[in-house]
């Protein structure tokens, strides 16, 4: 019995592999949602293509795509109608993420940077939330 894995390890494995898949499905429909709200002549990215971060290991490099085109697209609209108040958009933020999520696959170093890229996605969805309302619907 030393070399199985005991029942109660494999239901917490499965309890945290559902909870990874749910979070990252929550935060593709989030990113969706963004890109949608952007009229599409200012979109740097198709909103569909968002999913694609749902392909384990695609996603480390999908990353570095997504996350900075949502802020591109932020900037391009929110440039057309002259509103500079909203700084780059959180390409900051985007682009810190796509680093730290990146880097968070090394052994030992990915315990600070898994730590630092979740805050960081946190503090980008946040950020594009309050620039999503800031666009009219009908925009």
């Amino acid at each position: 019995m030393e070399g199985m894995l005991h029942p109660i390890h494999f239901f917490i494995i499965m309890i945290g592999l559902f909870i990874g898949i749910g979070l990252s499905i929550l935060i593709a429909a989030f990113l969706y949602t963004d890109f949608q709200r952007i009229p599409p002549t200012f979109r740097k990215l198709d909103p569909g293509l968002v999913w694609l971060l749902l392909i384990p290991c695609f996603n480390i490099v999908w990353n570095f795509f997504v996350f900075p085109k949502l802020s591109e697209s932020f900037k391009a609209y929110f440039d057309s109608v002259g509103d500079t108040s909203v700084g780059n958009c959180g390409h900051d933020l985007a682009l810190g993420y796509a680093i730290c999520s990146a880097v968070s696959i090394i052994p030992f170093v990915g315990c600070v940077t898994g730590l630092v890229s979740l805050v960081l996605v946190i503090l980008f969805l946040v950020k594009a939330d309050e620039l999503k309302n800031r666009i009219p619907i009908s925009a």
